[in-house]
């Protein structure tokens, strides 16, 4: 892996984090079940991302 390919997979590692940790937070702010339920789907993605970018190293 080049140098910038690696710098590339960092930054979406990143990115990817943060989306997880956002989608955990407003999840646990939300009040309606449905739109909470919605936004965990969305962590769950975001997990599953960031564990997909996470083995390429």
């Amino acid at each position: 892996m080049t140098s910038k390919e690696l710098l590339y997979v960092e930054d979406a590692l990143g990115h990817e984090n943060f989306m997880k940790t956002c989608s955990q937070k407003t999840s646990a702010k939300l009040k309606d079940p449905t739109l909470s339920a919605y936004i965990g789907e969305l962590e769950q993605k975001h997990s599953e991302l960031f564990n997909k970018f996470l083995n390429l190293l």
